[in-house]
């Protein structure tokens, strides 16, 4: 099973990435959001992958980070009615943190506002895999339910999830507050802070 590919990035669409490795050119197909924090073409790309074999088709998909990966396999394998390119559109839409956010929380809405979910799909994704959230996740989603905050934690997924909260505490769309701070973090990297990633978003 191939589970990454690393090589020279030589073309790049929002959907598609094409690595060079050996004298090779693997054709992946990625989310939006794993486009928007590929490097520059000519510079080296890491993506981690899953390959889908079909009878008439092998196709590579690829994501920025395993979490997304995992949560990209979770999808396919324990969603019903949900397929690959299903599953690439929805993490095109909103970032893992947002996803897993609306998922702990029963947010039929957010979901349902992902390309082809609708809200029978969007409540059959809360009830397949909320028991795969762990515990952390169902509590910060409880937490913001009953309008408190949850305690800050250092990991990128947290601190993404929270400035969106916060800009959709300020009237927000929430789509429209996911992409503004996925943008903001593209451009101040993982080791910023909550806080500055809320005033990128909002400049």
């Amino acid at each position: 099973m191939i589970t990454s590919i690393t090589g020279q990035l030589v073309a790049a669409t929002p959907l598609t990435a094409t690595i060079e490795v050996g004298g090779f050119g693997y054709e992946v197909h990625i989310p939006v959001t794993t486009a928007e924090r590929l490097p520059s073409l000519g510079q080296q790309a890491k993506l981690h992958t899953v390959a889908v074999y079909r009878e008439d088709s092998q196709t590579l998909y690829g994501f920025s980070t395993e979490e997304e990966r995992n949560f990209f396999r979770l999808l396919v394998e324990k969603v019903t009615g949900v397929g690959p390119k299903m599953a690439l559109s929805v993490l095109s839409k909103l970032s893992l943190a947002t996803l897993k956010g609306a998922i702990a929380a029963g947010d039929i809405g957010l979901l349902s506002k992902c390309p082809g979910i609708g809200k029978k799909t969007a409540e059959r994704l809360v009830i397949e895999l909320r028991d795969y959230l762990n515990p952390a996740e169902l509590a910060g989603a409880a937490a913001t339910q009953a309008g408190a905050g949850a305690a800050p934690v250092a990991s990128v997924e947290n601190k993404i999830r929270d400035a969106v909260l916060a800009l959709v505490a300020l009237g927000y769309r929430a789509v429209d507050a996911d992409k503004a701070v996925r943008q903001a973090w593209v451009t101040l990297g993982p080791t910023t802070s909550t806080e500055s990633l809320i005033k990128k978003a909002l400049g």
